[in-house]
This record gives structure tokens, sequence and C-alpha cells, in this order.
């Protein structure tokens, strides 16, 4: 059962806080800036943050899926923009991945998880994370999420998924991303953050990679949080925005 803790409005943006049976969720999202055409897309970046911990401090639940619903008021941008594939990052370690697919970065931010592997205290690994964008599939643009584990052994973890079109009132975009077992198994992810966006030159003209326009004073995003067990966090978040005519 999902009970809603607290809604808190900021200058930015909503944070929603859930408190799912002794287990505290938070989740904050940002579109910047703020000042963007009525019509006509702007470039702008998406820097959201999820929180996962528990009350009595025992192990968190594993995250199986995050799926993020988008607002229809803009648009991904991939023309020139190079790409990188998994065979390129496969068993590369942070700096090695962001070396060698340079141009075709559109996110960076970090993770955190809690590891509990049997026998040892619990612990915590951090790595960061890196979004590259990838070759389309079916005409999608894909993206993938690299970072990095050392427990129990060192490992990249490499993570795509696809940005999808739909019509579903409010929103244009779907992005469903299925997370892979950390430590194999023994860990839990407590904190992911992530800005996704990024500029570029095209035709002397600044192009961005994500764009949107301000219609009715916001930009929206839906998104569930599922969790290995069965439960999950759905919440809306809004982004306020002011027209720039």
């Amino acid at each position: 059962m999902i009970g809603l803790a607290g809604l808190l409005a900021c200058a930015s943006a909503y944070a929603l806080r859930f408190d799912l049976d002794g287990t505290m969720i938070s989740a904050t999202a940002r579109i910047t800036p703020p000042e963007l055409p009525a019509r006509g897309d702007a470039p702008v970046s998406i820097n959201s943050v999820v929180r996962v911990k528990t009350a009595d401090g025992s192990a968190p639940p594993p995250l199986s899926e995050i799926a993020f619903n988008v607002d229809k008021h803009g648009s991904i941008d991939t023309e020139g923009l190079p790409v990188c594939t998994m065979a390129q990052l496969a068993g590369t370690k942070p700096a090695v991945a962001r070396k060698r697919c340079a141009g075709a970065i559109v996110g960076e931010g970090r993770g955190q998880a809690d590891v509990r592997l049997p026998g040892q205290a619990p612990t915590t690994i951090e790595s960061p994370l890196t979004l590259f964008n990838a070759p389309p599939k079916g005409g999608r643009p894909t993206v993938i999420a690299h970072a990095y584990e050392t427990l129990p052994a060192p490992k990249a973890v490499l993570v795509p998924f696809q940005i999808e079109r739909i019509q579903h009132g409010r929103y244009g975009f779907r992005v469903e991303i299925q997370l892979p077992e950390i430590a194999e198994g023994y860990g839990a992810a407590t904190l992911a953050e992530a800005t996704l966006g990024k500029t570029w030159k095209r035709g002397g003209k600044t192009v961005g990679y994500i764009n949107a326009q301000c219609a009715g004073g916001r930009l929206q995003l839906f998104g569930k949080l599922s969790f290995a067990e069965g439960s999950f966090f759905p919440g809306t978040l809004t982004s306020p925005c002011h027209d720039v005519r």
C-alpha cells in the first residue's frame, strides 16, 4: 500500500515523497531554463533525482524498472550527433567510456547502492553515470546508460533504453528503463541522479538534444518506480516555465 507522505513545492520543481511500508522514496525533476518560447522549441536539460532508503536501516527493496512519460510540448533532436555502441562501452571504466565516446555524451550523473554481501558488513558503492546517444532502433532515439560496479567484482554496467513517441493526453514521450541486478543481486539502488541534455552547433545554429516550449506555465512528467517484490511508486512532477514572447 502506497501512502503519500508529502508534496513539497519549490521555486523550480515539485518534489514527491512517499512512504512505502517503511521504505522512504523521494523524487524531484527540474527542466531548465524556465524561460521558454510559447511557440517553437528551445534547448533544455532535465535533471532528476531519485532517493530510496529505509526507516530502520535495513536493506531497501531493489528497483526493477524506472518509467517516465514526458510532456508532449517538445522534441528530441539527434541529427548530426555522434553515436556510441554497446561494443565500444563493454568492459570500460567511466573515464575510459567518456573519453572513447565523448561526442555522444548526452547526460551525466551519479548513482549509489546499498550492498550486503554474505558474511560482510553493509557498504555503499558509488559510480558516475553517463548517458550516451546510441544508434536508433526502429526509428526511435536510443540511449545507453553506463555505470561501474566495484563489488563483488569490478564490472561495467550497460543499460540501453529507447525514447518512444506516444499520444497520451499531456504526454508525448515515454521511456522505460529495465534495471539489472546490482552486485549480483546483493545490492539495491539508493540514489540515481542525472542531468540529460546537450547542445551543439549545426549550420552555425545552436541546437539541443532535448527541446521544449512553454505551454500553460509548466512542463510535466509522470514517473513510476517499480520494485522487484512487486510494489510501485507513481507520481506526477511539474516544472514551472515562463513564456518568452
